[in-house]
């Protein structure tokens, strides 16, 4: 379509005195123009017969009820950055629709603090959980993140100062952009910024963070970073077995008698996703403590079942743990995909030995000893030696 029906239109703060000449020229030829209150308001539209604000919860069913008509949809800044302009594209076929974006919220927020956008996370915490920042907080970090209003800043400054980042440097950036503009500089401990005004971004400066601050890189977190019982793949374990699984970003895993839920956390901390199978209650509960805390809503499932039963209708995996019991018959039934399992009893060490006689692969022999009080002295304590296949 040389003339699609649908244009998705950038506004900021400022309102019609920012939009450029395209902007303007689709919002005057629209017939019906969507867009929040305060977007309408900004557009002096209010109480306009052609005005039509979004449902509540959002909802693009009523615009695209108008396919065909000539409509304009009213979105903050650029579309495209957490707006909705990802999920009107999704719905419409290309020709449909053109966008006209305008500088959003990260754009501006960089222009005040002089920061490099290709060097700063950017993150929309609308109604996503504060855990969600964990991977990128660390000495040095720069992060740009939006939140749903004023009261989730003294929560997040709470937050950061419960993770021991209570220097965090918080620069408050409100209605960026617009006449009412105000940016405030702050740290989480010592947070008193009242009257905070929407809409609202945070960055976060860990350049006064001290040293070793946030999540390490790599693959073997402590142990005691995770909600377990006990049953969980063990630091030095888990990094050779994260580092056999090779996690890249985007893959799916599937990993089956998760237990603790510990190397799905590692796997999406490095861009995957995954799915826990682990058959008791408890410790689905344990799993879900961990992707609650860790941030991984939306990237990490638990599901409470038994391979192979549970594995019926999941997603197509790029790689399967498997870290408890095993037996040839679920395993001859698994989808083609890498393939690690660790064994701990003689019986699942003697299916590993022939598995590998039959197909190949790997077969390592893991053992750690740790030092530990002997009396007076020290001495090594050994773990349960781990065999473990990998395939192929």
């Amino acid at each position: 379509m040389s003339d699609p029906w649908l244009t998705i239109i950038g506004l900021g703060e400022d309102g019609l005195a920012g939009l450029p000449a395209a902007s303007r020229q689709a919002l005057a030829r629209a017939e019906i123009v969507f867009g929040a209150p305060r977007h309408l308001e900004l557009a002096e539209l209010t109480g306009q017969t052609s005005a039509r604000a979004w449902p509540v919860p959002f909802d693009i069913a009523p615009l695209l009820a108008l396919r065909g008509r000539r409509v304009a949809a009213l979105v903050s800044g650029d579309p495209f950055w957490f707006g909705a302009g990802g999920t009107l594209a999704a719905a419409l076929a290309p020709g449909e629709w053109r966008a006209l974006p305008a500088p959003g919220l990260f754009t501006l927020a960089a222009a005040r603090l002089g920061w490099r956008l290709e060097e700063t996370a950017c993150i929309g915490l609308h109604a996503a959980p504060l855990a969600r920042l964990r991977p990128h907080l660390a000495r040095g970090c720069r992060v740009l993140a939006t939140l749903r209003d004023g009261a989730a800043l003294p929560a997040l400054a709470e937050w950061l100062a419960a993770q021991g980042m209570g220097a965090m440097r918080l620069t408050v950036l409100e209605r960026l952009g617009g006449p009412h503009e105000r940016i405030r500089v702050t740290t989480a401990l010592g947070f008193g910024l009242t009257d905070i005004q929407a809409p609202v971004a945070v960055a976060l400066d860990g350049d006064h963070l001290p040293p070793g601050s946030g999540l390490p890189r790599g693959f073997g977190l402590p142990d005691d970073s995770f909600a377990h019982d006990g049953q969980i793949t063990k630091r030095a374990i888990r990094a050779v077995t994260l580092a056999a699984l090779a996690p890249r970003p985007g893959e799916m895993l599937w990993d089956i008698g998760g237990g603790s839920g510990s190397v799905s956390v590692e796997w999406c901390l490095n861009g995957g996703r995954a799915i826990c199978i682990e058959p008791r209650a408890d410790r689905i509960a344990n799993i879900r403590a961990n992707i609650a805390g860790f941030g991984l809503e939306g990237r990490m499932q638990a599901l409470h079942g038994t391979a192979p039963d549970a594995l019926a209708g999941l997603p197509v995996p790029d790689a399967i743990f498997i870290g408890g019991g095993a037996d040839a018959a679920p395993i001859a039934a698994l989808p083609a995909a890498r393939l690690v399992v660790n064994a701990v009893t003689l019986e699942t060490e003697t299916l590993l030995t022939r598995l590998h006689a039959e197909r190949g692969g790997r077969l390592i022999r893991l053992s750690v000893e740790e030092a530990a009080p002997l009396g007076r002295s020290r001495g090594w304590t050994p773990a349960r030696p781990v065999t473990q296949w990998s395939w192929p």
